[in-house]
């Protein structure tokens, strides 16, 4: 076994590696951008080496110098996680080349699974069921064209190279084909340096099922049966469940044993992902093989009882198979839920900021958190905005999937969006409990999946007005006394009572309160109608009774602005403070980023005429392509960023005038 190995990533996979290297007495060597100088992963390592800039391809990506770096630290192998290098045929031959092993498999194994096109014609060979589709190698556009009629549609446009729903575009008609390979051959060149496609016929009801696979260099594979990561947003999985449901002991036998010989057929050693199609008529087609460990792990780990990380770590090393096929055997149900920084009511786009507040559940053996970040962390527009994997265990799947909400329910965070109350949303939905599962499954169950706050408006603004009062209370306090008039919060004056007006900011909404504090409580006045309330504050925790009806939410109070927070829900609030300054000029047509990223195409410019829905700007954040298209026709009166320049959250990127401003454009 090793003694020192170099983890060559970051975030929660570098952490999850370093805990059980750890436990095996292996030292760690981790290496980090400038932006991730305070990392957990940093702090976690017997030692530590900078990269370079924050952008990737200046850090993360640079294979030459994370060798140079394994040489100089006398590390013995280097595990590459998941990302970044994980599946780079250059970087593990380079490891070989310089005698180090590669936590992963061999990289003539990589090569051949790297191009989804050749992957597939080496299934086909093997007598792996396939997708119908083309994956040759002439990728001139009018090919392509022609071969996606043949396919028919809808179909699916894929990276050769991706991976993580990059370089992929589901086209409906020939219509959108053109303009669908462009976007997806330049984002997958910017995220791969490979813009090739590949095309398969799109399944309507697919459902994404996957076997874990090791091999040893001694010949042995074996299945870890398997998961089932039907629910996608932008084809990247959201919750992923081990076993899948109600998959038969039959086909999850054909489907582990054509998994097996996949890996074989490409002589494959260590762990190893395939990827089918499962169709409703319990058809199955293979999809694409991943050579790394995947995200979604964890799930397999808690229904098998096996460390993967620990069996990568004992195959690298040239040992054998921890267990033959007979001896694998699961237990119970596990689900693994994705804590990202993302907007899902504004189409999951990523999100940027602090961890100003962050209170994952309590761990257990059945409840896992698997993070890379802690509290005060910055989510960076570089890198993946996961903040947290996780995974819950128990008996059964009804079980398991109660304990996931539960434990979503108690996941608080405050600072940025994040996804966690549409996670609770679909970890409670009746057709998730019936596991009525497909690909589509997010779209289908919109209203289920984003319904109305659950938090009452009205006791929102109440508590919020409680919870201002009460932490003022706790810092003007000297000495704690609840007795002393300087405690009190309402202008105390000598033989007279005062209501104190409050102004809460909601939004664009202003609600006015009028407070008077009592003995024991407050008597506030809110839209006409009076309630009488008794509150404390114990750190986070608000305990609360309105007119006798008592409950307890968690807060968190960053000067004027308050997020509430109760199972999974968010209510957001500031003490209204009147600003003067600019008037916002911007036209009902002024177009804003969505986001923090960069600018990888300006389409339009001044002067032009562009319809409805035309692409203006392409911008791109955490390598994914978002298209900013004209909300109406009109014409261009200016541009304001240029390919190449990243922009902020907000920013305005084209003014258009419209035909409320000039005449209809006869282009359009």
């Amino acid at each position: 076994m090793f003694n020192k190995i170099l983890i060559a990533n970051r975030g929660e996979i570098a952490c999850r590696v370093i805990k059980t290297a750890h436990r095996l007495g292996i030292r760690c060597v981790a290496v980090y951008s400038e932006a991730d100088i305070n990392a957990r992963h940093v702090a976690m390592a017997d030692e530590a080496f900078l990269l370079g800039p924050a952008p990737s391809s200046e850090s993360y990506l640079r294979a030459d110098k994370i060798i140079e770096i394994a040489k100089q630290s006398g590390a013995q192998a280097i595990h590459p996680g998941y990302g970044f290098l994980s599946e780079n045929t250059a970087f593990a031959r380079a490891c070989e080349d310089n005698g180090i092993a590669f936590i992963g498999p061999p990289a003539s194994a990589i090569a051949a699974m790297g191009s989804k096109s050749a992957a597939k014609a080496i299934m086909q060979d093997a007598g792996v069921p396939l997708v119908p589709g083309y994956h040759g190698d002439d990728q001139t556009p009018a090919v392509l064209k022609k071969e996606a009629e043949k396919c028919g549609f809808p179909l699916l446009l894929k990276a050769v190279a991706g991976g993580g729903g990059k370089g992929m575009r589901v086209v409906e008609s020939l219509a959108e084909f053109d303009e669908a390979l462009t976007s997806a051959c330049r984002e997958a060149k910017n995220a791969f340096g490979n813009p090739d496609m590949l095309i398969e016929r799109y399944l309507t009801q697919p459902r994404h099922v996957e076997i874990q696979v090791f091999c040893d260099s001694q010949g042995n594979g074996v299945y870890l049966a398997e998961r089932d990561c039907s629910v996608q947003r932008r084809h990247q999985k959201v919750i992923e469940e081990a076993p899948a449901p109600g998959l038969s002991d039959a086909t999850r036998k054909a489907m582990g044993e054509a998994a097996v010989l996949a890996a074989q057929a490409i002589d494959y050693v260590g762990a190893g992902t395939v990827e089918f199609l499962y169709d409703v008529d319990g058809s199955f087609f293979f999809m694409e093989m991943n050579t790394r460990l995947q995200v979604e792990h964890p799930v397999t780990e808690m229904i098998t009882g096996q460390d993967l990380v620990h069996w990568q770590l004992l195959i690298a090393a040239g040992e054998p198979l921890p267990l033959l096929q007979h001896e694998i055997s699961i237990n119970g149900h596990a689900f693994e839920a994705r804590i990202y920084a993302e907007d899902p009511d504004n189409d999951f786009l990523p999100a940027t900021g602090r961890l100003s507040y962050l209170r994952p559940p309590t761990e257990s053996p059945d409840v896992r958190v698997d993070t890379g970040v802690i509290e005060g962390d910055e989510v960076s527009v570089y890198y993946d905005p996961m903040i947290a994997k996780l995974i819950v265990w128990d008996d059964n799947r009804e079980r398991a999937l109660a304990r996931l909400a539960k434990a979503l329910g108690e996941y608080r965070i405050a600072g940025l969006k994040t996804n966690v109350r549409f996670l609770r949303n679909l970890a409670l939905a009746a057709p998730f409990k019936a596991a009525d599962l497909d690909t589509g499954f997010i779209d289908k169950h919109q209203a289920l999946l984003f319904p109305p706050a659950k938090l009452d408006p009205t006791e929102s603004l109440l508590m919020a007005a409680c919870f201002f009062l009460e932490s003022d209370k706790a810092g003007l306090r000297g000495g704690n006394d609840p007795h002393s008039p300087f405690a009190r919060q309402n202008s105390w004056r000598l033989n007279s009572s005062f209501a104190r007006p409050m102004q809460l900011a909601c939004g664009d909404q202003l609600h006015n309160l009028s407070i008077l504090e009592q003995d024991g409580g407050y008597e506030i006045t809110l839209d006409g109608a009076r309630y009488k309330v008794a509150a404390s504050l114990n750190g986070d925790t608000l305990n609360i009774i309105i007119n006798g009806h008592r409950r307890t939410v968690y807060g968190y109070r960053n000067q004027a602005q308050l997020t509430l927070m109760d199972q999974g829900e968010q209510f957001v609030c500031q003490l209204h403070v009147e600003r003067f300054g600019a008037a916002d000029h911007h036209t009902e047509a002024s177009l804003t980023a969505p986001m923090n990223g960069a600018v990888v195409a300006v389409l339009v410019e001044p002067g032009q005429t562009v319809c409805k829905g035309d692409t203006l700007v392409v911008m791109e954040a955490m390598k994914m392509e978002h298209s900013i298209r004209a909300p109406k026709d009109g014409v261009v009166s200016a541009v304001y960023f240029a390919e190449g320049e990243l922009v902020g959250d907000g920013a305005e990127l084209v003014s258009l005038e419209t035909e409320a401003q000039t005449a209809t454009p006869e282009a359009c």
